[in-house]
This record gives C-alpha cells, structure tokens and sequence, in this order.
C-alpha cells in the first residue's frame, strides 16, 4: 500500500459531517440545561451538580455575551441587545442559586427558550 492509498483510505471518508456553530451551540446548551434539571430535581443532595452545572451554564453565557458585543455580530441589534441582557440575568441569577436565595428553574427556562429559538430557527 502506498503513502496516498494509506492516506486515502484513513481519511477519504468522513463518519461526521461538518456541522454548523448553532448545531453546537444547541447540543452545548442542551446538555447543560439537562445538568441543571437533573441536579435540581435531586434536591438539596444534588447541590454539588448543581453548582458545577451552574458554573458550566454561566460559562456558556460569557461566551454568548462576549460574541453578540462583537461589533461583527451578524445577529439584529435589538436581538443581541436582549441576548446581552440574558447572559447578564443569568449571571446575577446563578449567584442567588448557589447562595440559596433563588430558584434555577428561570435559568432552566431561560435555556430552555433558547434552545426552541435555535432548533426553530433556519441554519
């Protein structure tokens, strides 16, 4: 076998094609929105997943805020207005949860409304 059959044969075909940023973003935002249910639904024995989803899940928001303030954001003003807007409840949100002062369901439902925008929307 030669360097280009070897080479073909290992990478002439792809298993996964290539997917889209909101293929990603969705499959990222639906796990972590799975994390915080089920350490919500455990109680307060679940608190230690909670607080590492919640960590997770606010990670993800810096993100998404950082790329709609990015002047090349492609997304409409007032959509990347509210968009900034969210990451920054979700921010102050997460702290009141992990001091036990608020519920993570508005989170959870936040997620959730996203996670409908991006399957619902064109890719």
């Amino acid at each position: 076998m030669t360097n280009i059959s070897a080479a073909r044969q290992g990478y002439g075909s792809a298993s996964a094609p290539t997917r889209s940023y909101k293929s990603i973003e969705y499959d990222v935002l639906a796990q972590i929105t799975r994390r915080l249910k089920a350490a919500a639904d455990k109680g307060p024995s679940g608190f230690a997943a909670l607080a590492s989803a919640l960590h997770d899940n606010k990670r993800l928001w810096n993100v998404f805020a950082l790329d709609v303030a990015d002047p090349n954001n492609k997304l409409p003003d007032s959509l990347r207005a509210r968009l900034f807007y969210l990451a920054e409840f979700t921010h102050s949100h997460t702290t009141a949860v992990l001091r036990r002062r608020a519920q993570v369901t508005p989170l959870i439902d936040i997620n959730m409304a996203i996670l409908r925008g991006l399957r619902g929307g064109a890719d």
